[in-house]
């Protein structure tokens, strides 16, 4: 079953993320959808997640929803190589994996910026995007 990550899709972060998540990814477990998008905003609501603030993070996997560190560390413990290992960190209590989040997500665009245009993927990683 394919899982779907949903992402702010003007985060310069969450792009480059996404972007190790797909050279990591080689069973092609995980779908994308942005946030903002009309896809992700469909997503969210069938989930009952309509007020989810874009500074999420969030995982649909088997039927639940995962956000922030949580999802992020869900999300590693499926990828190959040593970023597996973050997976670990899941020992701590959400809030305090979250306070570090928080304070990423909250600094995301004034430390690695804003993009107003999408990047193009090949044919067949846009097949892996949600409309």
């Amino acid at each position: 079953m394919k899982q779907i990550i949903l992402f702010d899709g003007i985060c310069n972060l969450c792009n480059a993320s996404v972007q190790y998540v797909i050279e990591h990814d080689p069973h092609n477990k995980f779908l994308f959808a942005t946030l903002q998008g009309s896809a992700g905003i469909d997503l969210m609501n069938k989930a009952g997640l309509f007020d989810t603030p874009i500074n999420s993070f969030l995982l649909l996997q088997n039927n639940k929803v995962y956000n922030k560190s949580s999802a992020a560390l869900r999300v590693a413990r499926q990828l190959k190589g040593p970023i597996k290992l973050l997976f670990i960190f899941i020992i701590l209590p959400p809030f305090i994996r979250n306070i570090i989040y928080d304070i990423i997500a909250r600094n995301r665009y004034k430390w690695f910026g804003k993009s107003s245009e999408c990047s193009v993927p090949s044919p067949e990683v846009i097949k892996r995007f949600l409309n």
